[in-house]
């Protein structure tokens, strides 16, 4: 509990004590008046002072306004321990929502344990210890065991002790770091279509229930006489019609969704997402990275007659030794010895196909069968599961070699939860279809399509977009800079945070921090049952609220009744909406499923 916290439950309780002190003495009028001030004004002052503020700022009609008038009147017409049952309570309703949000706020600050706390920096022959923002680019770091990697750069060698030296190559708020803190903080920002719906609805209702309340006051006794018994009822009106049971609760609800998720390690950059991702039914996968683990190895060598296995070896790896692509670094990788880089000259890369380069004075175009094609090179189509990589030297076809990605641990229990749920799934890949297949099959997967570029991708998920059903959203999952274009287009992008690239990560409106795909179905739980308690209290308040005003209205409801109606509703709102952020239960069962 902060200082806050324990302030406001101080004051509840001392008000309390006071009130039950004032309650038997034999003291009526105005020293019954001055007494009860007391306790009234220790409880509410806050109320009072922000409605004169909302006065003075133009923004009158909210539930301090609401509260002010209501119990200001019930003193007026002498029902003072009423109006300070109506502060009391309506406090003790903040101090949950205040618990609530703190609690919510503190699972989102699990997440912000990634920050790093400081940087040692080697300058001059010594190590310093610096706050992270004040790296440049090019200083080396030095982390020792156990630390934090406070900045991104490169690795420049780990000595026997175990300290690691890195060469920065970026400031610290461009670092991945930094970048997902942002989006942890600025995820309250994006406000769901529901939330949008209570706010514009607030606005709305507070000057309309503000106007049925004066004209109860005022039309019934120009009738019918009796004018305390109608003020009396219009000031109880007032009481129930506070509508922060939705104000409140709603929010909470998505900022405690929000929350829990981030403690269960998945990044939700706002309340819309969540919304949207809770009404998806049917999800497309990227396939390296996302499903397979995106370490490639080669597993076979085919060379055509006149050339040798280790040969076709050496002069991909070379032709592709200026790509960063996995599966260029898989054929460097695979190589026993050193590559000699003065044997290589211009090289030319083709999006989506492969390179061309210079080596040794020859021409090597390694690639997959459509740079094949595109060079005009019969080639020999090598059926085996796996990215396949076609050799042609001088124009004439060399040979082909298999590389193999596995899939990732976890990948076959994502499926068989995504299908229990009743999502659809789609795998879209540049692969070749046989490697598309193998890992299609193995997961069961609905709709498989492979030989995409960027733009095949984006037209796939046009397509799939425009056949989803009504009021349902379409999710992507993905890892690579080129799923950046496919993650926009999306309802709901998902990328994978930790090996995923900046551009994913910037992309997406979900972040798996530890790319286990899993986390998807655990991510749509938790949407749908932040969607489900949000409906709940909805539906609770206003059932409750129409039955009060109208009880209200007829006299057959005091200020007690008015009191739960709005502390009571909104304090068991509130604790419906806390429910959301239990979800330790759920991701333990989806790590040991």
């Amino acid at each position: 509990m902060n200082r806050k916290q324990k302030t406001i439950l101080i004051r509840i309780l001392l008000t309390a004590v006071l009130t039950l002190a004032l309650h038997p003495l034999p003291v009526e009028g105005w020293a019954r008046l001055l007494l009860t001030l007391i306790p009234y004004l220790l409880i509410g002052w806050d109320i009072l002072r922000k409605a004169v503020l909302g006065i003075f700022h133009r923004e009158v009609f909210d539930e301090n306004f609401l509260m002010s008038i209501a119990t200001i009147g019930a003193l007026v017409l002498g029902q003072y321990e009423e109006s300070v049952e109506v502060m009391l309570f309506y406090q003790i309703g903040e101090l949950f929502q205040s618990y609530a949000v703190g609690k919510s706020r503190r699972s989102i600050a699990s997440l912000m344990d990634i920050r790093p706390d400081f940087a040692n920096v080697e300058r001059d022959g010594q190590i310093v210890q610096v706050d992270p923002e004040e790296v440049q680019p090019g200083d080396c770091i030095v982390v020792r065991p156990g630390e934090r990697i406070p900045l991104d750069g490169t690795v420049g060698c780990v000595n026997l002790s175990g300290l690691l030296r890195i060469r920065v190559t970026k400031p610290f708020e461009e670092s991945t770091v930094n970048r997902i803190l942002e989006l942890v903080e600025n995820s309250s920002l994006k406000k769901s279509k529901t939330e949008n719906f209570i706010t514009r609805f607030a606005h709305y209702y507070t000057p309309i229930v503000c106007i049925g309340a004066v004209l109860l006051a005022v039309l019934p006794p120009l009738f019918l006489g009796n004018w305390p018994e109608w003020i009396s009822r219009a000031l109880t009106f007032l009481v129930i019609s506070c509508p922060c049971a939705l104000v409140i609760s709603i929010p909470l609800s998505f900022f405690g969704g929000i929350g829990g998720a981030s403690r269960a390690g998945i990044l939700v950059k706002g309340g819309t997402d969540l919304e949207s991702l809770a009404r998806t039914k049917t999800i497309v996968f990227d396939k390296t990275g996302t499903l397979t683990q995106g370490v490639f190895t080669v597993t076979e060598m085919t060379p055509t007659p006149g050339w040798d296995a280790g040969d076709l070896l050496e002069l991909a790896a070379l032709a592709e030794v200026y790509s960063n692509h996995p599966i260029s670094r898989s054929l460097r990788d695979a190589c026993a010895h050193p590559l000699d880089l003065e044997r290589v000259g211009e090289s030319e890369e083709l999006a989506g196909s492969g390179v061309i380069t210079w080596v040794d004075g020859k021409q090597v175009a390694a690639g997959n069968a459509r740079l094949m094609n595109h060079i005009h090179v019969a080639f020999t189509e090598n059926t085996h599961p796996g990215t396949i990589v076609y050799l042609a030297v001088n124009g004439s076809f060399a040979g082909s070699i298999v590389i193999s990605d596995q899939l990732k641990a976890s990948s076959m229990q994502a499926m068989k939860e995504l299908q229990a749920q009743g999502i659809r799934t789609v795998l879209l890949t540049g692969d070749s279809e046989k490697a598309a297949q193998a890992v299609g099959s193995a997961l069961k997967i609905d709709e498989i399509h492979s030989g995409l570029l960027p733009d095949g991708k984006v037209e796939h998920v046009e397509r799939l977009l425009a056949a989803k059903p009504q009021k349902s959203t379409l999710a992507f999952v993905g890892d690579g800079i080129n799923d950046a274009p496919v993650l926009t287009r999306a309802d709901v992008g998902i990328a994978m945070g930790a090996m995923g690239s900046d551009a994913a990560i910037e992309a997406a409106d979900v972040v798996l921090m530890d790319d286990d795909p899993r986390k998807i179905s655990l991510a749509m739980r938790i949407a749908r049952k932040c969607l489900r308690i949000v409906k709940e209290n909805i539906i609770f308040a206003l059932s409750v609220k129409i039955i009060c005003l109208l009880l209200g209205a007829l006299g057959k409801a005091g200020m007690q009744a008015a009191i739960f109606a709005d502390v009571g509703v909104m304090v068991l709102a509130v604790l419906n909406a806390v429910r959301t952020l239990r979800v330790d239960h759920m991701s333990k069962n989806s790590s040991q499923a």
